[in-house]
């Protein structure tokens, strides 16, 4: 984790699953010195109510406990509660209940320059700032910057990327970010940011930098965006599967990681890529399998010049080197769970990597040699990898403004 020591105060919109999650972490960073969340409207009976939920989770335990292991001891005051003032383990974190409309809340007043959108309500960064409701709301009631977390979804075909928008990935593309240009900026999503940690090892690499084609499947763990129970779909739904029980069904599902990957890596623009998304019932740790062609020829002694061989190679180096606490390089047998909140964009299965090359005829050419290689990354698609991978971007764009 980047330790970095700011004077500001922070915001964040939104305190679902990656909202929660993101005040654990900016919390264990101590990169801010206030942390102000948005909550729109009460929750529960009271700031003790509210306060009760931020502190445990289901999945990854206490707020003690994944700050200070398991003899940390509970250190939450309020201090007022009608202002939702507290502090959290010497951490000013402020609870704003009334406002839902980003242009409405007061993050002028609170001091925060930058706000961490974990919403998913917002996510067209090309909507006319003036209409009420959207992403640059934020900017308006006073941040500087605001981050999506999630891929930009642009309402209207024909919409582009407005000049003062991005798309990053902390690791891939974090460096494009231009502090006097760039005010909205998505953070992509837990998939995306995995699959580019997969992929961009491969493109740095001569031998395997001529990839054919891609497809990727991402087994993941269920969502709040799935049924608990088999529910009624709502008007205009299109796919019924998500009403499904999550935690008794394997359902097929779409992902927007493809796209969104060809704004982090523009080279994939020129390559096949087709992605989709299963949801298993399991809370937390999501797999990519990744199939890719290559152009492979053959080295002096006949043999293809990509291998299984090759291509661990390259993840061990990458993990070693350049992303050495980003990409996890693996030689365990692991389950699901073995990752659960292990801090890397990316955990590659070594084991199960696996090539093989087959030859075809393209005319005039024939007996052209292509190796089509399968590929297993591991990520903890909440805490662990995403998350992690948001606030450090942040992190990086609070140090460059």
């Amino acid at each position: 984790m980047i330790q970095m020591n700011f004077k500001n105060a922070i915001g964040i919109n939104g305190l679902g699953r990656i909202g929660k999650l993101t005040l654990w972490n900016l919390i264990l960073s101590g990169d801010f010195d206030k942390i102000v969340i948005n909550m729109g409207r009460e929750a529960g009976k009271s700031l003790s109510d509210l306060i009760d939920y931020v502190k445990n989770d289901s999945t990854y335990g206490s707020l003690e406990s994944f700050l200070f292991g398991y003899k940390g001891k509970e250190d939450i005051e309020i201090t007022d509660d009608e202002k939702g003032e507290t502090v959290f383990f010497g951490k000013k974190v402020k609870f704003l209940r009334k406002e839902r409309s980003p242009e409405k809340i007061s993050w002028d007043k609170e001091g925060v320059s930058i706000v961490i959108d974990t919403t998913g309500k917002f996510t067209d960064p090309s909507e006319d700032p003036s209409s009420s409701g959207n992403l640059r709301g934020h900017i308006i009631s006073g941040a500087k910057k605001v981050v999506l977390s999630a891929p930009f979804k642009f309402k209207g075909k024909n919409k582009v990327m407005p000049d003062d928008s991005v798309m990053l990935v902390y690791g891939i593309n974090h460096r494009s970010f231009n502090p006097s240009k760039h005010h909205v900026i998505s953070a992509a999503s837990c998939t995306t940011t995995a699959l580019a940690h997969m992929i961009k090892p491969l493109l740095d690499h001569e031998e395997t930098s001529s990839i054919l084609t891609a497809s990727m499947s991402t087994i993941h763990s269920m969502t709040n965006s799935q049924s608990v129970l088999d529910s009624v779909p709502s008007s205009g739904t299109s796919d019924l599967r998500k009403n499904r029980a999550a935690g008794c069904n394997i359902i097929l599902s779409t992902t927007g990681a493809a796209k969104a990957l060809e704004y982090i890596l523009p080279e994939m623009k020129n390559i096949g890529f087709m992605a989709d998304s299963v949801r298993v019932p399991v809370m937390t740790v999501s797999l990519i399998n990744l199939n890719l062609t290559f152009n492979s020829p053959l080295d002096s002694n006949g043999f293809p010049s990509i291998s299984r061989e090759v291509i661990n190679r390259i993840y061990k180096e990458a993990a070693e080197g350049k992303y050495y606490d980003l990409i996890h390089f693996s030689q365990r047998q692991n389950v699901s769970g073995d990752l659960k909140g292990k801090m890397s964009a990316v955990v590659i299965e070594s084991n199960d990597t696996h090539t093989r090359t087959g030859f075809i005829d393209i005319p005039p050419l024939s007996n052209v040699p292509v190796t089509h290689a399968k590929i297993f990354g591991w990520y903890d698609n909440e805490m662990g990898s995403y998350v992690n991978s948001l606030c450090r971007l942040v992190s990086y764009i609070s140090k460059s403004i």
